[in-house]
């Protein structure tokens, strides 16, 4: 027979689970993101380095590591939007119909500016390149499916491509048939 009792964790992190855990007088269990924690054996560090790896603090101190490159590298980012914007302006002008150019310009700076920095231009370059050059259908259907999208950036992408191609159209019906 089990010695323990086996409780559901709420919604939280692992130091929440940890305080569930000692608050019961008697022994009990639970299962924090597949990994058992158990009310008599685990402290806070026991339980980080079960489910993460590290202790508390080594955690602590990679997530502080990674917010300082992440912002570091977000500002450079920022500082590099004039000259990516002047990159991307001229890759689409090479790529897109004439018509097209007014709108991409002023398109470019807000999606270099998005939460994808710009990944989506390319992305929709790929596809109108081929749709401008009489491309059938499937084999645009191929190349966003092979970029790797979200729900979210597949729907972007689709939006440009509509927005930026006179097949983008009759393209997103079919890529999303």
């Amino acid at each position: 027979m089990n010695k323990y009792r086996e409780i559901k964790f709420g919604f939280g992190d692992i130091s929440l689970a940890v305080k569930e855990l000692k608050n019961h007088k008697d022994l009990v269990c639970g299962s924090f993101n597949g990994v058992m924690l158990y009310s008599d054996v685990d402290d806070l560090d026991s339980a980080y380095k079960k489910i993460t790896g590290k202790t508390k603090a080594e955690f602590d101190e990679a997530e502080r590591i990674w917010h300082e490159e992440y912002k570091a590298e977000e500002k450079k980012h920022k500082e590099a939007i004039p000259e990516l914007t002047k990159e991307w302006i001229e890759k689409g002008n090479a790529i897109l119909d004439a018509e097209f150019h007014e709108t991409w310009a002023k398109c470019v700076p807000i999606r270099l500016g998005d939460l994808y920095r710009g990944i989506e231009l390319g992305a929709t370059l790929d596809i109108v390149k081929e749709l401008n050059a009489g491309c059938e259908l499937e084999k645009a259907k191929e190349i966003i499916e092979g970029q790797g999208h979200s729900g979210m950036s597949f729907g972007l992408v689709c939006s440009m491509v509509r927005s930026f191609s006179k097949r983008g159209e009759e393209f997103v019906n079919y890529a999303r048939s």
